[in-house]
C-alpha cells in the first residue's frame, strides 16, 4: 500500500437517499439554533451544537432526534444523540466494525500491527475501544503488541487511558513523530 494512494473506503457504499429527508430537517434546526451547523460525512449526517447556548442545544437536540426518528422510522438508518451531537448513519455501520475490517484486511495483507493507537472523544468510539482491545487476543495484533485505547476527556469508557484535550492528542502525536524520526536516524 503506498503513502499517498487513494482513501479506499472500507465498507460498501450504503444507499444514502434517506439524507434527502434528513438535511431539510437538519437545516431547520440549525437556522432556529445559532452556533450549529451540520456536518454531511460520506455515509452520515452530524448536526452539531459545539458552538450553541449550551442549554438550548441541548434543547434543540432533544427535539432534532425525535424529528428524526419520526421522519426517518421507515428508513435503514439510526439516529443517535453524542457529545454535543445528533447523528444519522445507516443501521451496522460503526467504528468498531471498521476497525475489525481493517485489522482483517492487514491481515490479509500479511502485515501484523505491533503497535496500534486509537482515539476517540464520545460514545460512538466505544465499540471501536472494545474491537481493538479485545483483538490482542487473535491472530490479527502481534503477540505482545502495544495497544493504546484513549478517550478524550476523562470519563466512564472501554478505553484504558485518556488524554485531557485535542492539546494533549497533539502533543502525543508529535512525541510519537520525534521518536519514530529518532529511531529511524538511527537504523539508518
Amino acid at each position: 500500500m503506498e503513502r499517498d494512494a487513494e482513501w479506499e473506503t472500507c465498507l460498501p457504499v450504503a444507499d444514502c437517499s434517506w439524507k434527502q429527508i434528513a438535511e431539510p430537517v437538519m437545516r431547520l434546526y440549525t437556522e432556529a439554533t445559532d452556533g450549529s451547523t451540520i456536518e454531511d460525512k460520506e455515509a452520515t449526517l452530524l448536526w452539531c451544537y459545539e458552538d450553541a447556548d449550551p442549554d438550548f442545544g441541548s434543547c434543540q437536540a432533544k427535539e432534532l432526534l425525535d424529528h428524526l426518528e419520526s421522519v426517518l422510522a421507515n428508513e435503514p438508518v439510526t439516529v443517535k444523540s453524542g457529545q454535543n451531537t445528533v447523528e444519522v448513519k445507516p443501521q451496522g455501520v460503526s467504528k468498531g466494525l471498521v476497525a475489525k475490517r481493517l485489522l482483517s484486511a492487514m491481515q490479509d495483507w500479511g502485515i501484523t500491527p505491533d503497535f496500534v493507537l486509537c482515539i476517540g472523544d464520545d460514545r460512538s468510539d466505544e465499540d471501536m475501544f472494545e474491537v481493538i482491545s479485545s483483538a490482542t487476543a487473535g491472530p490479527s495484533i502481534a503477540t505482545g503488541a502495544e495497544v493504546f485505547a484513549c478517550t478524550v476527556g476523562k470519563k466512564p469508557s472501554k478505553a484504558k487511558y485518556y488524554l485531557d484535550d485535542t492539546v494533549e492528542i497533539v502533543r502525543l502525536m508529535q512525541g510519537l513523530a520525534s521518536v519514530s524520526d529518532q529511531i529511524l536516524s538511527a537504523l539508518f
